[in-house]
């Protein structure tokens, strides 16, 4: 097999060559766009889901389809160390520079400018009286016109938020289209951002104003947006980015080999699906080792367990390993912890999962390691921001990455 023609992509929110098993979301996400254009009411959209299931891939398909729907847009990837103001600017400032050709007042996309230069510049108050921005506050977008007073600029983020999402929402309504905002790691913003967002979507789906906000983010974002607001419940249509199922797995591996005119046996796709789980990236590194090793078409499964080992050694260091290596000694020891009792189904029958989305409590945690719950709210806590596990629901918790455990039961203590 000629590994230049290899079609398979394991890369971090790299496209892979078959977009297998999404048709259902690009389906309902163009009913949204097309709903909104037509000044129908919809929600702005927030996709979940764990490491390595395809989120940001499915994101940037979603921000493809609304260019050729002719909205503007822009994306942003969110940073639990930085303020939501700076990117979103930049966001909208693409997006109405898309729009701001089929304009037919530029004075009013001037005017907007000069609102979005003043919330970009405007920094919220951040330590004791009169003390000066920092630096990475004081960033100077690149806006020719002057920014304007009295909107978007009061410091409330909230407030600014508001004002500004509706400022752009009227610019997209000008030429007969919409502004989608496409925010990547969701669940990374600061609680007053979530809070804002949520305030802004809700005024701008009360005023039926065409701007959507779609997010991407682990299993906990419902959570993080409902201790926000708790209407965001209401407020966002919610969807779940799980595995591949077995047909669309198939399609994923087979599609793009077809059209290199090479075949799969039987017995290797059901080995490629038993070893990858369905997940998408697994799905690609697998299919790419075996192509890899694979002298000849039609690819067997005995190619499939020569090349498994390359396949799970490479997964091993970029996408476990790295994520193990960010953990301290006390955070290790927890996620240790959780690998072991993730592994057992039930009381005793000592049954690994396949599911490593599966809840532990973290009662049970503890017993595990013979501490008080509250000794270990620091590392979980730790783990929580770092993003290797998440609560989902109140005293468990569970790896973000999946397969994750498994992982871990077959590293040295």
């Amino acid at each position: 097999m000629d590994p230049v023609r290899n079609p398979y992509a394991p890369g971090a929110g790299q496209r892979p060559p078959e977009l297998a098993g999404r048709g259902r979301e690009l389906d309902v996400f163009d009913i949204v766009l097309e709903r909104i254009a037509r000044g129908r009411p919809e929600r702005s959209l927030m996709l979940t889901g764990l490491r390595g299931v395809g989120k940001t891939v499915l994101l940037n398909t979603l921000r493809s389809q609304a260019i050729n729907h002719l909205w503007g847009s822009g994306k942003i990837e969110a940073r639990p160390d930085q303020s939501l103001r700076r990117p979103v600017a930049a966001a909208l400032h693409m997006a109405v520079r898309e729009l701001a050709p089929r304009h037919r007042a530029p004075d009013r996309i001037d005017t907007f400018l000069g609102v979005l230069k003043a919330f970009a510049q405007r920094s919220a108050p951040t330590g004791r009286a009169g003390a000066a921005p920092k630096l990475r506050d004081r960033w100077q977008p690149g806006i020719d016109v002057p920014a304007a007073s009295g909107r978007a600029d009061s410091g409330d983020i909230e407030i600014d938020l508001v004002e500004l999402l509706s400022d752009a929402a009227a610019v997209a309504s000008d030429v007969g289209t919409g502004i989608a905002v496409f925010i990547d790691e969701m669940q990374d913003l600061g609680p007053e951002d979530v809070s804002a967002l949520c305030a802004a979507c809700h005024e701008l789906s009360q005023l039926g104003a065409p701007l959507i906000v779609v997010g991407a983010g682990l299993p906990h974002l419902p959570a993080v947006l409902s201790a926000a607001k708790s209407y965001s419940e209401r407020l966002f249509r919610y969807q779940r980015i799980d595995r591949l199922d077995r047909i669309a797995a198939d399609q994923a591996l087979c599609a793009p080999a077809e059209r290199e005119e090479v075949e799969y046996e039987q017995k290797a796709l059901d080995l490629l699906y038993e070893k990858s789980g369905g997940y998408p990236y697994f799905v690609q590194a697998y299919g790419k080792a075996t192509w890899d090793h694979a002298p000849r078409s039609p690819i067997t499964a005995a190619d499939v367990r020569v090349a498994a080992p390359e396949a799970e050694a490479e997964l091993a260091v970029g996408f476990f390993g790295s994520r193990f290596e960010r953990a301290t000694p006390a955070e290790r020891e927890y996620m240790r912890a959780m690998a072991t009792l993730s592994a057992v189904e039930g009381d005793a029958s000592a049954v690994v999962r396949d599911d490593m989305d599966a809840a532990v409590p973290t009662a049970e945690i503890a017993r595990a390691l013979g501490r008080k719950p509250a000794s270990l709210s620091p590392a979980r806590d730790a783990l929580i921001k770092k993003g290797l596990i998440y609560s989902g629901e109140r005293g468990t918790v569970a790896f973000t990455v999946p397969h994750f455990g498994r992982y871990l039961r077959t590293q040295p203590a």
